[in-house]
């Protein structure tokens, strides 16, 4: 399943709501070579676009999450202009070309789990690492810089001197620090990350989607924009939201005592 065959590095599969994009190329380590993160944004797109999406998971087929850039195949394409990683249809995995993502992704790693894989991590929601993962920001070993958004959200997730600490030196930590840090929310047992993960973008995915959406979009907003511009549109926010038929549906579920079904609408 390398580059040189015709198989997808990228699976994508629906389960209910839910779209499971799955890194596929375990024979090396997951490293993502150009058509990986081709594949790997038109999935995003895909998420993005069909309303029956509510949620992404990603994780990675094998024992490992990523290796990271593969250097050799990437490379020799970095023009002028950096690198065009998007096709049409697709949006950046990493967000970092000044389109958000409305929809939340949850993630599940394991292994090792380096650059771009940390990347991901931080422009995704939830994530989900088994004991067994290694962690590195090793661009500064390589000569370049993280330019998936590392020098952007990592300090901001888990503050200053955490970030530094591993972005500056290119140092390998282990999943108990990703943990301390922030950087994932759950330390799980190896091979059982899958599974935790899945249930909870699925958990996601059963809450009411547009109510969801805006959630995550207020979140975003103040940290894109500051608190004024979120605080600005948490009423405007409320008021769309208190008129469709999902709060209504809520309503009657809470009323009822019954689990509520959303339509997303």
């Amino acid at each position: 399943m390398d580059s040189s065959t015709n198989s997808p590095l990228i699976t994508v599969e629906r389960d209910g709501h839910v779209l499971l994009i799955g890194l596929n190329r375990p024979e090396k380590r997951n490293a993502a070579d150009f058509r990986m993160i081709t594949e790997l944004a038109t999935a995003y797109g895909e998420l993005e676009r069909d309303p029956e999406l509510r949620a992404g998971f990603v994780f990675a087929h094998g024992e490992h999450f990523t290796a990271g850039l593969d250097l050799a195949d990437v490379g020799p394409r970095i023009g002028p202009d950096g690198l065009d990683l998007v096709p049409g249809g697709g949006m950046n995995p990493w967000q970092v070309g000044g389109t958000q993502l409305s929809k939340p992704v949850v993630m599940a790693v394991q292994g090792t789990c380096l650059t771009l894989g940390i990347e991901l991590i931080l422009a995704s929601d939830i994530t989900v690492a088994a004991d067994s993962t290694t962690f590195g920001q090793i661009e500064v070993s390589r000569g370049i810089l993280p330019f998936g958004g590392a020098t952007i959200r990592l300090p901001r997730a888990v503050g200053w001197g955490n970030a530094m600490r591993w972005i500056l030196t290119g140092d390998q930590f282990d999943a108990a620090e990703a943990h301390r840090i922030g950087l994932v929310q759950e330390v799980v047992p190896h091979g059982t990350q899958y599974e935790r993960g899945l249930e909870l973008a699925q958990r996601v995915a059963s809450q009411a989607p547009l109510a969801v959406q805006a959630a995550l979009a207020s979140a975003r907003l103040a940290v894109r924009e500051g608190d004024a511009a979120a605080e600005a549109g948490l009423q405007p926010a409320l008021v769309k939201l208190a008129a469709s038929e999902d709060s209504r549906i809520g309503m009657h579920a809470f009323l009822s005592r019954r689990p509520a079904e959303f339509v997303g609408r």
